[in-house]
């Protein structure tokens, strides 16, 4: 499995706009994070987790010509309103595939109607075929397994996905215990941290170090930064030998 980090900034990306702060005067191309996303590949496959406003550019940045699904961590607009890019997807391949909570799923045919809707359809619109995702219900897509993780961002469910050795986490605040026992082993895991001070929804530094703790993978990649964390560079250096901070394009092999 490839993993490539499409974006690994929080809602606002980095640089926020007319933001005089230094990480957003940065030159370091590692301190430039678009909306937070992943993609995952392996054979002929390729699915992301979450498309946000970014989608567009970050499917034309590594030249996705195929897309075989969506999956959804919640239903916050940084994570979702990129939902109407998967228009040239759809236009070669058909209605594409999403999986989502409940609850998410009905936020999107709300916020994106002509996407979803069954009769008089926009000869423009995209369509998409809609898969509801259940905790303790594991699913597969393209043949592996993908066991959903449920946790909490502050009061709203979100979920996190686990594909083999593999498990990605964001905008997470906290991680039932029985929950956690489903990540013990994965290899990679990818975990939100906002900032160094504590956050009403989000882990901040230290509580994103004690998960990655807790769980004891092999390697940690740290994402959903916001520009108050500090400047990459410097954070790497104080960062746990197998932890690191991702970077938007930064490719993992798995």
């Amino acid at each position: 499995m490839k993993i490539t980090f499409l974006g690994t900034g929080t809602s606002q990306g980095i640089p926020v706009i007319g933001s005089n702060h230094p990480v957003c005067l940065s030159k370091d191309p590692k301190d430039k994070r678009l909306r937070v996303s992943v993609l995952l590949s392996w054979e002929d496959y390729n699915f992301v987790i979450d498309c946000g406003p970014d989608f567009r550019q970050q499917m034309l940045t590594h030249n996705v010509t195929k897309l075989d699904g969506v999956l959804f961590t919640h239903e916050h607009a940084d994570h979702t309103a990129g939902i109407d890019d998967i228009r040239p997807y759809f236009f070669r391949q058909g209605d594409i595939p999403i999986y989502a909570h409940k609850r998410v799923a009905e936020s999107l045919k709300i916020r994106f109607d002509y996407i979803f809707a069954d009769e008089d359809r926009y000869p423009g619109a995209p369509a998409v075929e809609v898969h509801l995702i259940e905790n303790n219900a594991p699913f597969k897509i393209g043949g592996q397994l993908v066991i959903p993780i449920n946790a909490h961002h502050n009061r709203i469910q979100v979920f996190g996905f686990r594909i083999n050795d593999f498990t990605y986490l964001t905008d997470v605040k906290t991680v039932d215990s029985e929950e956690v026992e489903k990540i013990k082993g994965t290899k990679i895991l990818v975990i939100n941290a906002l900032r160094k001070e504590p956050h009403h929804s989000h882990f901040n530094l230290e509580e994103a170090l004690e998960f990655v703790a807790l769980v004891s993978p092999q390697r940690a990649y740290i994402t959903h930064i916001s520009h108050l964390l500090g400047f990459h560079e410097a954070i790497e250096k104080e960062l746990p030998k197998n932890v690191h901070l991702a970077y938007d394009n930064l490719q993992l092999t798995l």
